[in-house]
């Protein structure tokens, strides 16, 4: 069965932002998760990372050939890993993302509100930015579970992956990006609007965009059927 890896956006577990998506894709695709340093069932902390570290972490728990998935710096990941790896990476879907992600001065913004408050300090802005209209009224449990996973990061660790953001920037290096990549935008996503997956989409030299209406930054959990029929439609069109 082909493999496809999952990765996980900055302040969530795989199994928060996943689940139900995953649930969608296990009878045709043999689905790997991960979770960031600190985050969900990874507890390890081991000080500063890059996005290659990230990038090799993922490589060491995966044997063979695989298609990545990821959202925001889950989607990071995956170009990173598009670069490292070629020989490895089947293909790329690239949610709510971008190949430059905010700056190294409001990354600084973000490490010091965390050095001062804890995660838990990030929950009520995250509320607001993480999610489209509606959706935690629609969804209350699931935005409960994501923000519930947010307030039991590892201070330490969100900061090493910020760190990694502040650090990351392959808008030059899209080109050299071998794999298809299909770029998926949620509409109402103000933390990576979608004229960053556009650059993305138009950057590598086999990309597509799609954007989801309603959707802000955590299309895996607002809008795990569409995104599940994103991602096996992409990895049909692959094998063939």
């Amino acid at each position: 069965m082909t493999t496809l890896v999952l990765g996980p956006s900055l302040g969530t577990s795989a199994a928060a932002l996943w689940d139900d998506c995953a649930a969608l894709l296990r009878e045709e695709l043999d689905v790997v998760t991960w979770d960031l340093p600190g985050h969900g069932t990874n507890r390890e902390v081991e000080g500063p990372v890059t996005m290659a570290d990230l990038a090799a972490y993922v490589l060491d728990r995966v044997d063979g050939p695989f298609w990545y998935a990821g959202d925001s710096v889950g989607g990071t990941v995956g170009l990173q890993l598009a670069l490292d790896a070629p020989d490895r990476v089947r293909g790329v879907v690239a949610l709510c993302t971008g190949a430059r992600i905010g700056t190294a001065e409001s990354w600084a913004e973000r490490i010091a509100q965390v050095r001062a408050s804890g995660t838990p300090g990030l929950v009520s802005a995250s509320a607001q930015r993480w999610f489209g209209t509606g959706f935690i009224e629609r969804e209350p449990a699931r935005a409960s579970a994501l923000l519930h996973a947010l307030s039991d990061a590892d201070d330490e660790g969100y900061v090493a992956v910020c760190g990694a953001l502040a650090a990351f920037d392959v808008r030059p290096r899209l080109g050299e990006i071998a794999a298809p990549v299909l770029a998926v935008a949620g509409e109402e996503d103000a933390v990576c609007p979608p004229a960053l997956l556009r650059e993305v989409a138009d950057g590598v030299p086999d990309g597509r965009y799609v954007g989801l209406p309603g959707v802000a930054h955590l299309a895996p959990a607002e809008a795990p059927a569409a995104v599940a029929d994103l991602i096996r439609e992409f990895c049909r069109e692959g094998a063939r």
